[in-house]
């Protein structure tokens, strides 16, 4: 049996209502089919445009052994290449992020405009062509100031996608933010379990005592008005708050349905009002930066969240913005790369404290890694079998299914 006829074999003992089965979250086989195959075919959310806001900004999203240079050119537009020199494949950028005015390949200096042109390239033939050897684009998708890329020739549809984000984040107006704190945490776990954990708030009540003071736990697999008969929790005074603040969004401009995956698509877009008369999502739900964002002239007690399949999630406040993005690293450790984004002309120890706008999602990170590693270790034990689902954690099967789904058709594209 073949590498990828194992995989199809797993694949096809998936159960609905259940966890998938053992090796596709733990075996070396499945991680290198996941990063290698089935990632390669999907749109990956790698940064926003904040991380690059001026000419010359370059950031390096990597899967695996895959490295792409996502620059912002001299016309502003924002475009993704690989990490790869054409002369003779050495890695660009070595640094994770920086800012220069061309891009030069450290080994023997060919040199690239920010378009991906090459401008230079010494002692070459007489009838080499500079034209035919500009750096490999990679698809990019700018999509309200959140950047995706796909490192499929033939990436999927993602208008939908692009049309029901970028509508309701526009008012954030990402490009006029800041990124003031990066941080790159490695959990102990497959990514699809870090993925999992994040899809429910099943063990919030426990495991996110501070998470859940500002943002409860309605929302996230749970309570909302629009789940009807589904809700898991009959709770009519969260209904009638929401009901409530519906006519404060409306008057702000910002009132939307719920978007669930609609359709077969992969993204996730909600309002939801914060808990315990919080203004933000911070520490102690207080302003974690005096100088507002977007349409709000005053504190405001919701945010919007933004979750897409099958690496990111993104929480709008009306202060401040935190993204989340994650990527394999091996079959038990996982990228999680969360971003704090502030108004550009914020400024830090006046508007802002770094330790007081990152402390809520830096604990909850923590936590969050626990619980995915104790997860993953559980998962490879012998003794483990797929379990089912609590119905509130019907976004954790939306993901599963996503994958499965997505694992299969780009194992049919092999055929």
């Amino acid at each position: 049996m073949s590498h990828f006829e194992s995989i199809a074999s797993q694949l096809a003992m998936d159960r609905k209502g259940h966890t998938l089965p053992r090796a596709l979250y733990v075996s070396e086989e499945a991680f290198q089919f996941d990063v290698e195959v089935m990632l390669k075919s999907v749109w990956l959310y790698a940064c926003t445009g904040a991380h690059v806001k001026k000419p010359g900004d370059y950031f390096i999203f990597e899967v695996a052994n895959n490295s792409i240079i996502i620059v912002r050119g001299r016309d502003m537009e924002v475009r993704a290449f690989w990490n790869s020199c054409r002369h003779r494949g050495a890695k660009i950028c070595l640094e994770q992020k920086g800012s220069s005015p061309r891009l030069m390949c450290p080994y023997h200096q060919w040199t690239y405009g920010l378009d991906g042109k090459l401008l230079a390239a010494r002692s070459m033939a007489d009838d080499f062509a500079k034209a035919d050897h500009g750096l490999h684009p990679v698809a990019l998708e700018n999509i309200g100031g959140l950047i995706f890329i796909c490192m499929s020739d033939n990436p999927p549809p993602i208008d939908r996608v692009k049309a029901d984000i970028s509508e309701q984040i526009a008012v954030y107006d990402v490009e006029k933010l800041k990124v003031v704190v990066q941080d790159d945490y490695i959990e102990d776990a497959n990514w699809k379990l870090v993925m999992e954990n994040n899809r429910e708030c099943y063990h919030c009540d426990v495991g996110h005592p501070e998470l859940i003071s500002v943002l409860g736990t309605y929302g996230f697999g749970k309570g909302l008005p629009e789940d009807g008969d589904a809700d898991i929790v009959d709770d009519s005074s969260y209904d009638a708050l929401v009901a409530a603040k519906r006519e404060e969004w409306k008057a702000l401009g910002i009132d939307r349905d719920l978007i669930e995956f609609p359709d077969g698509w992969w993204h996730r877009v909600a309002r939801l009002a914060l808990a315990n008369g919080a203004v933000t999502q911070s520490i102690d739900g207080k302003l974690a930066c005096q100088k507002l964002i977007g349409p709000f002239k005053e504190p405001e007690t919701s945010s919007l969240s933004v979750w897409t399949q099958p690496n990111s999630w993104h929480h709008f406040c009306c202060d401040h913005v935190v993204t989340f993005s994650l990527t394999p690293v091996s079959a038990d450790k996982t990228l999680l790369r969360t971003s704090w984004l502030v108004h550009e002309d914020a400024v830090e120890g006046v508007d802002y404290d770094p330790d007081h706008i990152t402390a809520l999602w830096r604990a909850t990170n923590v936590q969050d890694g626990h619980f995915s590693m104790i997860n993953h270790q559980g998962i490879n034990n012998d003794g483990y079998v797929p379990g089912p689902y609590a119905v509130e954690e019907k976004l954790v099967e939306d993901f599963k299914d996503f994958y499965v789904a997505a694992a299969r058709s780009a194992l049919k594209e092999l055929r």
